[in-house]
């Protein structure tokens, strides 16, 4: 939470300090909470398949509900427009595995009980432009943008049991930048109502990335709207002995001013 109020309040401050900012097309903000549901399974330096640890049946993670934040800023003439978003995902829980696991240089007694944290939380900024002229001939109803998203990832992953009669934490920490593309469809039939859809994407070497973004915009008045939806993320990294293969989706609701 810490560090999503340190990100909002930055972003903020970014806006207002860049150039032609004051005289920008359009900026919505929002502040909303996302229902995750984790799936997947996850292993550090791993010898075997018996060393993966499943997220629901070893590490016992439940679905949580986490606050996000997202702006967007419509700059005028040439220059792209911007997207800030920002996204935790973390986890800990108390686990277990009827078989001994290895997890980092450690081997883990079978059947005893452990504890786990698994971090995930990302950053973007997205750099798009709307395809020209749709908005315009379709009377304002269509718009659908393209460009490009830099998401880092502020990876954690740490798990302290026991071995043999010792009990032992084995940990594993990375920051992970990705590019990755960004396609955003908004339909408008009325001025109140908006239909939108984001997706992001990545895949190199066997890792993929996908984050699916569905939600229905209500502006009932003045500035301030409310939006609903879904979102699913899939992630498949395989990178500096840690593989992770898992999943996040769930409803979400959040609120915003637009100007």
């Amino acid at each position: 939470m810490k560090s999503l109020k340190r990100w909002i309040a930055g972003s903020l401050l970014t806006v207002a300090l860049m150039p032609g900012a004051a005289s920008a097309m359009g900026i919505e903000m929002s502040v909303g909470g996302w229902n995750q549901d984790p799936k997947g399974d996850l292993s550090f330096k791993a010898d075997s398949a018996q060393d993966s640890l499943s997220i629901k049946d070893n590490l016992k993670y439940s679905d949580a509900t986490k606050v996000f934040g997202r702006v967007k800023i419509d700059m005028p003439l040439i220059f792209p427009n911007i997207y800030l978003m920002a996204t935790p995902l973390e986890y800990s829980a108390a686990g277990s595995k009827d078989t001994s696991f290895k997890f980092g240089n450690t081997t883990y007694n079978a059947g005893a009980p452990f504890t786990s944290e698994l971090k995930l939380d990302h950053y973007d900024v997205g750099f798009y432009y709307g395809v020209p002229g749709l908005s315009i001939v379709t009377a304002g109803i269509l718009n659908v943008d393209f460009g490009l998203d830099a998401r880092i990832i502020d990876f954690k992953t740490q798990v302290t049991g026991t071995a043999g009669l010792q009990t032992i934490t084995e940990a594993k920490s990375l920051v992970i930048p990705l590019p990755m593309l960004y396609v955003g469809v908004q339909v408008k039939p009325v001025k109140w109502l908006a239909a939108e859809a984001e997706a992001r994407g990545i895949a190199y070497g066997g890792n993929h990335y996908y984050d699916l973004i569905g939600r229905v915009n209500v502006k009932p008045f003045g500035p301030l709207f409310a939006a609903g939806g879904y979102r699913y993320e899939k992630i498949d990294i395989d990178r500096d002995d840690i593989k992770a293969r898992a999943s996040f989706s769930g409803p979400f609701g959040e609120a915003g001013v637009e100007f």
